[in-house]
């Protein structure tokens, strides 16, 4: 009655739900992994922007990694900014989704080393390969706020790194490449300014992150897992329908022929 699962095209098929089973919940628990790493992530970023501001010293060092729980972390410092060897990192959009490049700047910090400040957004207020004007900070000593940010890799935003930039312009934000350059100590990440406020609303802060939406991943979870359970029950289905459709198929086979009908008396 059921021979025809051991048909080629049965096989091929039962040996597909077989490997869609697994591979969805898989797919399910990577889903839910990434709800768990977002939701974690939120708490962080939601904790370090209501901490009370630290000095970025305290939580960075020269050649180090920004710890995750850190990450967004509200830092102020104290010195001069260095806009003589300030550079551009290029394809970045504001809220509005226009492209122009965010504006790093060396902070000097007042025992020698230096602190990367991300001072904001400007427009591409020019050709791509030439330097773009640039609002200047304020001049001399002050008191820069800004929230604790990790070095940029590919891995991580997705940027690919391009060799070969014009002067001064850069793909992702690195303080071990901004330390080659400058020839000095430079703390681990970089911070980005909240305040003070820039004259004239240029270059254009970046906004706080967004850390309530959880994003649709448990959502995603959730659907695999029934698509992985309607796998089996589809499969019963189809062998069912198919059963009953050579089933019916043999009864017409084997059914007598209707006898003739009988001819017409003569008249």
């Amino acid at each position: 009655m059921y021979r025809f699962l051991l048909s080629r095209q049965w096989v091929i098929l039962t040996l597909v739900a077989l490997a869609l089973i697994p591979t969805m919940i898989k797919l399910g628990f990577w889903q839910l992994h990434r709800h768990e790493h977002k939701v974690a992530l939120n708490a962080v970023i939601s904790a370090s922007l209501s901490a009370k501001p630290v000095p970025a010293e305290s939580l960075t060092a020269p050649g180090q990694r920004v710890p995750h729980d850190d990450l967004y972390r509200r830092v102020t410092a104290k010195g001069t900014y260095d806009t003589a060897h300030e550079v551009v990192v290029r394809r970045r959009t504001n809220a509005d989704g226009e492209v122009g490049f965010h504006v790093l700047t060396p902070f000097d910090l007042d025992d020698g080393r230096v602190l990367m400040v991300n001072r904001g957004w400007i427009p591409a207020n020019g050709v791509q390969t030439a330097f773009p004007r640039i609002p200047a900070p304020a001049k001399g000593e002050v008191t820069v706020t800004g929230r604790l940010m990790p070095d940029e890799t590919t891995g991580a935003s997705g940027i690919k790194n391009v060799a070969g930039l014009p002067d001064r312009q850069v793909m992702l934000i690195s303080s071990g490449q901004q330390a080659k350059s400058l020839g000095k100590q430079v703390l681990g990440g970089y911070i980005e300014q909240t305040a003070p406020a820039p004259r004239g609303d240029s270059p254009e802060l970046l906004p706080d992150p967004e850390h309530n939406d959880i994003g649709p991943h448990m959502a995603y979870a959730i659907q695999w897992w029934l698509f992985s359970a309607g796998v089996p029950v589809g499969w019963v289905v189809l062998v069912r329908r198919e059963r009953r459709d050579r089933a019916t198929a043999a009864t017409a086979e084997t059914a007598p022929e209707p006898a003739p009908a009988p001819a017409p008396a003569a008249v």
